[in-house]
C-alpha cells in the first residue's frame, strides 16, 4: 500500500463529515454556522492561543515612506506576547476620509509582504502574477494593510535564514502541533489582531473590511473570514477547492494541513462560513495544485449554502486564463461594486 492509496481507504471508509452542509431552512443554515464555526476555532487552535492573550497588542510604526501615490508606513504588532508580526499599512495621498480597508496575506512567495506592497523594483512576482494586491488596492483609493505571516521573513528558524529558505512552515507547523495549535490557526490570529488594529483608526470604514490574498494568502483570507464575521467580504485567489483534490491529492506545504479536518467539513462548508457575505472565488484554468474540476464542483455546493441564505448572487467565480498565480481584475471590478467607490478620491492609474 502506497500513500495514494492510503488516502483512497481513508476517504472511502472516513464517511460523512460531521459538519456537512445539509441544512434545508434558514434558522437550521444560522445553527449549522454557529456550531461549525466553534469547532473550526477549537480545531485550529484559536482558543489556546486566545488563552495566552489578556492585553491589547502593542504596536509601533518604524517608518514611514511618501512615494508618488501614496504612504507606506512600516509596523510592528505584538499579536500575542513575544509574538511580533511585522507589516505594511498603505494609504492613499490626498482628503483624510473615511475609507475601505483591503487585509492582503501573501502566500508562499520569497519577498512576501514587500512583493504584496509593491515595495520591490521589477519584482518577477508582479510581473509574472500579480500580486503587489495592498499596492492595487491603494491605486482604487482604500486602506491596505499588508501584513508577513507567520514563518517567513525574520520568522523563519536560524537554519533557514542563514540557508535563505522561502520559508520555515514546515518546522513551525510542526511545533505548534505539539501545543494544540496549527499555523492556519495562528495566521488567522494574526489577522484578527490586525482588524482590532485597524478599526482604532477612524479613516477606516467597519463596514468595509475585505480579505485578499493568493495561495496561501487565499487560505487565510477564507478561513479569518469564516472565523471573524467583521471580515465583510472576501476574495481568496488559487485556494478554493476540495480539501480532497488538492492537499490530499498531492503534495503540498504543511502549512496547509488541519487535523481532523475531513472529520468535521471540506473547504465548501467553511466557505459557506461566510454566507451572507460577500464572497468571490478565484481560480486559475490551468493551476496544477488546486485543479479546476474540483473548483467548480466544491463551488457549486457552496451556491447551495448561499441560495438557502437568500443571496446566491452574493457568491461568485471568476476563472483566470492561466495558472497558479494572482487575476487582479475581476477583484477590483468586485470591491468597486460593492464599495460604491465613486465616493472615494481614486488614484488615477
Amino acid at each position: 500500500m502506497n500513500t495514494d492509496q492510503y488516502t483512497q481507504i481513508m476517504m472511502r471508509d472516513n464517511g460523512r463529515q460531521q459538519f456537512r452542509f445539509c441544512a434545508t431552512d434558514l434558522p437550521a443554515l444560522r445553527s449549522w454556522q454557529q456550531t461549525l464555526r466553534k469547532t473550526l476555532r477549537e480545531t485550529l487552535g484559536i482558543h489556546s492561543i486566545a488563552s495566552r492573550c489578556h492585553t491589547t497588542p502593542r504596536t509601533e510604526r518604524l517608518e514611514a515612506v511618501t512615494l508618488d501615490d501614496h504612504i507606506r508606513e512600516d509596523w510592528r504588532i505584538e499579536s500575542e506576547p513575544g509574538i511580533v508580526i511585522p507589516f505594511y499599512l498603505l494609504r492613499p495621498l490626498g482628503p483624510s476620509e473615511t475609507r475601505p480597508l483591503v487585509i492582503t496575506p501573501h502566500g508562499h512567495g520569497r519577498n512576501h509582504r514587500h512583493t504584496y506592497a509593491g515595495a520591490i523594483p521589477n519584482d518577477p512576482e508582479v510581473i509574472d502574477g500579480e500580486r503587489d494586491i495592498a499596492r492595487q488596492a491603494v491605486r482604487e483609493g482604500y486602506i491596505a494593510i499588508a501584513p508577513q505571516a507567520r514563518a517567513f521573513g525574520d520568522s523563519r528558524s536560524d537554519k533557514n535564514q542563514k540557508n535563505n529558505s522561502v520559508s520555515s512552515c514546515a518546522e513551525w507547523q510542526h511545533r505548534s502541533l505539539m501545543f494544540g495549535r496549527t499555523l492556519i490557526g495562528e495566521r488567522v490570529w494574526d489577522t484578527i489582531k490586525l482588524i482590532d488594529f485597524a478599526l482604532t483608526n477612524e479613516m477606516i470604514d467597519p463596514q468595509h473590511i475585505m480579505l485578499t490574498g493568493n495561495s496561501g494568502g487565499g487560505t487565510t483570507s477564507l478561513f479569518t473570514a469564516a472565523i471573524d464575521k467583521r471580515v465583510t467580504s472576501a476574495v481568496p485567489s488559487c485556494y478554493f477547492c476540495t480539501f480532497a483534490d488538492s492537499i490530499g491529492a498531492m503534495e503540498h506545504c504543511a502549512c496547509n494541513y488541519i487535523p481532523g479536518i475531513l472529520n468535521l467539513a471540506e473547504m465548501s462548508d467553511i466557505a459557506g462560513l461566510i454566507a451572507p457575505r460577500p464572497l468571490l472565488i478565484v481560480a486559475g484554468l490551468h493551476d496544477p495544485i488546486f485543479p479546476i474540476h474540483a473548483v467548480r464542483s466544491s463551488f457549486k455546493k457552496l451556491k447551495d449554502i448561499y441560495t438557502l441564505a437568500g443571496v446566491p448572487n452574493n457568491c461568485q467565480l471568476h476563472i483566470g486564463q492561466g495558472g497558479h498565480r494572482y487575476y487582479k481584475e475581476p477583484v477590483w471590478s468586485f470591491a468597486k461594486e460593492l464599495f460604491n467607490s465613486t465616493t472615494l478620491t481614486n488614484i488615477d492609474k
